[in-house]
């Protein structure tokens, strides 16, 4: 059954049984992960005729944002085994990122999300995987967050801002720049 009815006066579950405010630290910050992860889950399916290389990072970067997730919504030990983001998780989004910036000009100003649907909507996930950071920083303020997921996150604004340049000029658009 999809509905339990446990959540009606407005608490949740984490991993491991405590149960916590909806609007809780823990619940803000994993469950804008979620909706970055769906996000990605719709840039991904934008892309996959197109780029299909792009379509399988995007599809590792939700393996990861899941990873994440869970992460985020433990607060205590638990007796199984959680998911763990791969120790070369940053590397490979700075790996990517590097070779992204290979194919766009150099940056030189600010740039006006758009140029093409794609594109705009890799600002879309790029912004929210930001509201993501501030809340996993916030939570970290108050109760542990392992340093790897924060520097995942942080990492991957800066994939998707350079993955959005890629796609405005693999897609026909073009930079719209603050002057």
């Amino acid at each position: 059954m999809i509905y339990t009815k446990t959540g009606d006066s407005g608490t949740t579950s984490l991993v491991g049984g405590t149960r916590v405010a909806k609007n809780h630290p823990r619940v803000e910050a994993y469950g804008t992960v979620d909706e970055l992860n769906a996000h990605v889950g719709y840039l991904a399916e934008m892309v996959k005729d197109s780029d299909p290389e792009v379509y399988t990072e995007l599809k590792q970067v939700q393996r990861h944002l899941f990873v994440i997730q869970t992460l985020l919504a433990t607060e205590k030990e638990v007796p199984f085994q959680l998911p763990s983001l791969p120790d070369d998780a940053v590397k490979g989004l700075e790996h990517r990122i590097d070779a992204l910036q290979q194919c766009v000009p150099p940056f030189r100003s600010f740039v006006i999300p758009g140029g093409t649907l794609v594109s705009a909507y890799c600002h879309v996930c790029r912004t929210v995987c930001r509201r993501a950071e501030r809340l996993i920083v916030a939570l970290g303020q108050e109760a542990p967050v392992d340093s790897l997921t924060t520097a995942y996150i942080n990492r991957l604004s800066d994939y998707l801002f350079i993955l959005s340049r890629h796609l405005v000029i693999a897609h026909g658009g073009e930079e719209s720049l603050f002057n």
